[in-house]
């Protein structure tokens, strides 16, 4: 086996492959730009070698730079993790030349099945159904339009050596086509110095379902089931579970099969996935081979007991497979939520800055894989639910604008689809996170929405359920009601210290009321309390009563309630007059007053926020890569303004409204600030 292994990558994938190598007793180097200097993975790694500025062009994908580190510090192998160099051949040629092994496929099927529209054609030529599209190479945007009309609306362009939804975009029409090929062409080169677009039919209601493989140098080959990965916003993924609700069994042997015959067929080795999309009748169809480990490999890990970093490990030092098909099964359920540093009150745009506030869940170890990435054989007694949290940034750490958002990956395991749901909405609730903006109210928005629960999501499902960007989430009076008596007796704890602290007499009790009204989400309920050293009974205007008892102490930012015998998990801070409550992705203001303040309360004039309907704001912290207007040009309803670019993905921003540019504050190269003016309107 290895002793020293090199992984060629950062953040929480470079972690996770730190975790394996540890369990197996390989050493590990971490390779760190200027911007990762105090980063996790370069902390948790026995060595850490700097290798140049921010930008990962500079850094990160350099192969020079990464082979003189492997020289440097003597590693017999280098993981790629997924992005930068993971399906770089001419990096996989690299390290046979030096004699280093890879911990990823050969050279020749990263090529083959790397490059989408190479991959497409092999799948058509092993009579793979595929999706229909145009091949070859496409010279500029006229054609790209062409093309895109013989194929006919929808679209999806796409970069041929794209991945992560990098250099992607649907096209419903001539002008679309226009703006996405060339979008997609400059993400494309400056995320992969590759500028090839392809483009192909873009399937309506589908479902974006994969297969992961594991083979070996031996001729041995096997799948381990499929991930769910319906639930996608700007075709990157943000949910995905395994095994998935939609397959029978029937259909799921057949994908498999269908994957692991397409992985002989390139003489595939190590850990990939076959994307496929699949309609409603289950009719499947081949998208691309992702060669190299997937973000959401956790959920399959979960569900079968196999560490898959392990198995690529092994494969890479020429062992055979230790398990065949028969061995892998599917245990209880999975789930993945990926916790991003983007704002989706702000349609998702990234952010960046410092994490003032990280305290992910505990993680719970049960199930067939142990959430630490030990080996567990059965469920700990008395857990029936596993939490695990593959991450790479700490309490203090920087949010860059370097690299991809990712924060951290949240995964619940349970025997059954429900629990493990049940699982990540608590994990959810407890999931402490500041400084930033983040997906966390949005994925609790999702793990309770109707469409999910059921199983039903397609691709679709966030442009669906959420055509005008995300607001929050309206709970129900049910739910209101349980957060009132909480906060209610959460009010009464603090005002009891606070009296304490005054001095301002002996007997406190007698100064703190027991009726209180509290407000939230627009709704008013008068409550009185009637406490005893256990808890509160909370008693509501119509007679019905709630018993709430938790630990709480006023300062703790998390409360862990029970309400009549319901767990209830509140991220509280304090505001006047009560608290900022954050539950199942809303973010409550609540204020609790005694009823003559309440009365008071409902006289004030509501404060409105200034009016910036005549300014375009730049929505995320960027550089502009162009104006497309001029000052005193009368613009249209949609028509594109600028184009930001941040955390190498380009966001196009349009006008909301008809209008006549009056000024223009920003030009292409100035980096802006969150909403900077850019343009005033008249």
């Amino acid at each position: 086996m290895f002793n020293k292994i090199l992984i060629a990558n950062r953040g929480e994938i470079a972690c996770r492959v730190i975790k394996t190598a540890r369990k197996m007793g390989i050493k590990t180097v971490a390779i760190y730009s200027d911007a990762d200097r105090n980063a996790l993975h370069v902390k948790m790694a026995d060595e850490a070698v700097h290798i140049g500025p921010p930008p990962a062009n500079q850094s990160y994908i350099v192969i020079d730079k990464v082979m003189q580190a492997i020289k440097d510090t003597g590693a017999e192998a280098v993981h790629p993790g997924y992005g930068f160099l993971s399906e770089n051949s001419k990096f996989a040629e690299a390290l046979e030349a030096a004699g280093v092994a890879f911990v990823g496929p050969p050279k020749g099927a990263i090529e083959a099945m790397g490059d989408k529209i190479t991959s497409k054609k092999i799948a058509q030529d092993a009579e793979v159904s595929t999706v229909p599209g145009y091949m070859g190479l496409i010279e500029d945007a006229d054609e790209a339009v062409k093309i895109s009309n013989e194929i006919g609306y929808p679209v999806m362009i796409k970069a041929s050596a794209g991945g992560g939804g990098k250099g992607m975009r649907i096209a419903w029409n001539d002008e679309e086509a226009r703006e996405g090929f060339q979008s997609s062409k400059n993400e494309a080169a400056n995320s992969f110095g590759d500028d090839r677009i392809f483009i192909e039919k873009f399937v309506t209601q589908p479902r974006h379902i994969e297969i992961q493989v594991l083979c070996d140098a031996h001729g041995n080959g096997i799948y381990l089931n499929e991930r769910e990965c319906s639930i996608q916003r700007r075709n990157q993924k943000v949910v995905e579970e395994a095994p998935s609700p939609f397959l029978d069994e029937a259909t799921r042997k057949a994908m498999g099969e269908q994957s692991v015959a397409l992985a002989k067929a390139v003489g595939y080795t190590s850990a990939g996935t076959v994307e496929f999309i699949v309609d409603g009748d289950k009719n499947f169809y081949f998208l691309e081979m992702n060669t190299r480990l997937q973000v959401e490999h956790p959920v399959t890990e979960l569900i079968t007991g196999v560490d898959l970093v392990e198995q690529m490990i092994r494969v890479a030092n020429g062992e055979p497979l230790s398990i065949t098909q028969d061995d892998v099964g599917i245990n209880g359920w999975s789930i993945e939520n990926r916790v991003y540093a983007e704002d989706p009150y702000r349609n998702f745009l990234p952010s960046i800055g410092r994490l003032t506030r990280y305290r992910p869940p505990a993680e719970i170890a049960a199930g067939p894989m142990q959430a630490n990435g030990k080996w567990a054989d059965e469920a700990i007694e008395g857990t029936n639910f596993a939490v695990r949290n593959d991450t790479g940034v700490y309490e203090g750490g920087e949010i860059s604008m370097y690299y991809d958002p990712m924060i951290a990956k949240l995964c619940t395991w349970a025997p059954t689809r429900n629990e493990a749901i049940e699982a990540m909405r608590n994990a959810l609730d407890g999931f402490e996170l500041e400084g930033i903006g983040h997906n966390l109210p949005f994925v609790s928005a999702v793990m309770d929405h109707p469409i999910f629960m059921k199983g039903e999501m397609t691709t679709a499902f966030i442009e669906e359920q959420y055509p005008d960007g995300f607001e929050g989430v309206e709970l129900s009076t049910d739910a209101l009601r349980r957060i009132a008596a909480s906060a209610a007796a959460m009010y009464r704890v603090a005002e009891i210290r606070r009296t304490r602290i005054s001095g301002r007499m002996d007997n406190h009790e007698r100064k703190v009321g027991k009726n209180w009204v509290v407000t939230l989400q627009g709704e008013e309920f008068a409550v009185k309390i009637k406490a005893d050293k256990k808890g509160s009974t909370i008693k509501f205007e119509d007679g019905t009563k709630m018993r709430v008892s938790s630990d709480w102490t006023p300062g703790d930012s998390l409360a862990t309630l029970d309400v009549d015998g319901s767990p209830l998990v509140l991220k509280v801070d304090k505001i006047t007059s009560g608290f900022r409550m954050r539950s199942r992705g809303a973010d409550l203001k609540v204020h609790v007053r005694t009823p003559r303040q309440a009365e008071l309360a409902r006289l004030m004039p509501e404060k409105l926020p200034p009016d910036t309907s005549k300014m375009l704001l730049c929505p995320m912290p960027g550089l502009v890569v162009k104006v497309d207007v001029e000052v005193g040009q009368e613009v249209q309803e949609g028509q594109a303004l600028c184009t930001i670019e941040a955390m190498k993905m380009e966001n196009i921003l349009r006008a909301e409204k008809k209008g006549i540019v009056s000024k223009i504050n920003a030009g292409a190269g100035d980096s802006l600030a969150v909403d900077e003016v850019i343009m005033e309107f008249e």
